[in-house]
């Protein structure tokens, strides 16, 4: 068939489509996936609107983490490279692989990089570290090994591993928002607000916009966390332009702790793409051991979580078999890693699946098309990265609560009646908030379940590579005394 022949309809009253949409319709698969135009471009819409908030959200995570330098990187390039992957790489796996699931920065990573890696490496050699975690997982894509690896790994701990780091992506939230703060005593560490109460305004924002936030997604409206965070940001606005709140850091105690909400200049701009290409290889701080253990935690953090989402978004579309395969299933990996690489080049962090994407899949997208729409908006947004700086941490702060409880639901698919999976999985949820450190999670779980397994008499219950990899995360742990002993600087 030629591409000006008109496409064969799927069945009765199937739209028909010759020319250029037939062409478009028969690469991918429109008609055959039982879509139209309409409905791919309307739920390439609505993914977008449900994914937007990652445009703000990720500039405040990456921003919040101080390198070994003592540098932070720029809010307005942040934002700007965030939209522009997300843009290009939700297009190239629309186009390569034909799916409708769209990409950004992953939470779970950029939370790990801005909160734990660059304590010890400077930005650009943390990026570096996402560009070799990528370029790792496409080469186990290429050779099967990333499926072989996923399957060798209990679900219970692929769960656990998303639990926990939503659980720890919540409690980021509370801190930078101010309604859990540091008591300075040994004992409790920790209180509520300031002397046990919601001690200023900016908090109280908080608690209101995680209120509306929290009511709109309770009752699924397209885009709730978006139209929470517009609604407290503009709440925020008003309340800055009345009382002059001010920042914390000019000495101002009920302030605003990070972005201090006011509207000046024009809303548009061309973005600041200066963050691609600044990755350094070097690692001049740190020794090898900790540069393998940074990037073995960045692959497993990457590995399970866009694993688990293409599961749940292929059956969601009506396109996984029984196995729980989806076409071009090898294709999708490959990209994935390309994705992180991708994030690791623009400082965008690494860019993964998002399960955002149900919402475009419960609009009726089913193919790459609409990908397409999705990553043409993302693009669009690289102009208005101004208004990026108009959002209160306060406020983005409930976001991040939000998206936490949600990635803590998956808690719901885990059987807790057995002890040597609840310990396991205990530990990996709560270490991670309790240490401030995601890979500390992983490590206890994982750890902890080949320990009280095969102390337990069940050691021929546990795969082989798990055994690897627990061996990897005790090395980890003592990485410090390895170091010392083997004179690595």
């Amino acid at each position: 068939m030629t591409a000006t022949e008109t496409t064969q309809p799927d069945g009765p009253g199937a739209p028909q489509y010759s020319g250029f949409r037939g062409g478009v319709d028969r690469y991918f698969g429109i008609t055959q996936r039982g879509s139209t135009f309409g409905r791919e471009v309307r739920g390439g819409l609505v993914t977008f609107v449900t994914m937007a908030y990652i445009v703000v959200l990720n500039p405040i995570i990456l921003t919040s983490g101080v390198d070994v330098d003592g540098n932070q990187l720029a809010f307005p390039a942040v934002s700007a490279v965030t939209a522009l992957t997300a843009g290009v790489m939700t297009i190239l796996f629309g186009v390569v692989t034909r799916l409708p699931f769209a990409f950004a920065a992953g939470l779970g990573i950029n939370a790990f990089l801005a909160f734990s890696v660059v304590g010890q490496v400077t930005w650009p050699e943390a990026m570096a570290l996402v560009v070799i975690n990528g370029l790792l997982i496409v080469l186990l894509a290429v050779t099967g090994l990333r499926r072989m690896i996923f399957d060798a790994v209990p679900v219970e701990l692929k769960l656990a591993i998303t639990v926990g780091i939503g659980l720890f992506i919540a409690f980021i939230g509370f801190v930078n928002a101010g309604f859990v703060t540091s008591t300075g005593e040994a004992s409790p560490p920790v209180g509520l607000g300031v002397g046990g109460s919601v001690g200023s305004v900016p908090t109280l924002i908080f608690v209101g916009t995680l209120v509306i936030t929290g009511v709109l997604v309770a009752k699924q409206v397209r885009g709730g966390l978006l139209i929470g965070l517009g609604t407290g940001t503009i709440v925020a606005v008003i309340v800055e332009a009345v009382w002059h709140l001010g920042a914390v850091a000019d000495g101002n105690a009920g302030g605003w702790s990070l972005t201090v909400p006011t509207l000046s200049g024009a809303p548009f701009s061309l973005p600041d793409l200066s963050l691609i290409g600044a990755v350094d290889f070097s690692f001049a701080r740190v020794g090898i051991v900790t540069v393998v253990m940074l990037v073995f935690t960045l692959l497993f953090t990457n590995f399970f979580d866009a694993m688990g989402t293409f599961t749940g978004l292929s059956r969601e579309a009506g396109l996984a078999d029984d196995r729980g395969n989806f076409p071009r299933l090898k294709s999708a990996l490959v990209v994935e890693g390309v994705g992180a690489v991708a994030g690791g080049l623009t400082s965008a962090s690494s860019n993964t699946v998002f399960v955002e994407s149900g919402a475009g899949i419960g609009e009726g997208a089913r193919t790459g098309l609409a990908n397409v729409v999705t990553g043409l908006v993302f693009i669009a947004a690289m102009f208005l990265t101004p208004l990026t700086q108009v959002v209160p941490t306060e406020v983005a702060a409930a976001a991040l609560v939000v998206v936490g409880a949600m990635m803590m639901a998956q808690v719901r698919h885990i059987d807790f009646s057995q002890f040597n999976v609840l310990l396991p999985v205990f530990l990996t949820v709560t270490v991670m908030p309790m240490t401030y450190s995601i890979a500390n999670g992983i490590g206890a779980g994982f750890v902890a379940w080949v320990l009280i397994h095969a102390l337990g008499g069940k050691a021929k219950q546990v795969h082989w590579l798990l055994w690897v990899v627990a061996a990897g995360f005790v090395i980890f742990f003592a990485r410090g005394p390895i170091e010392a002993a083997l004179g690595v600087a």
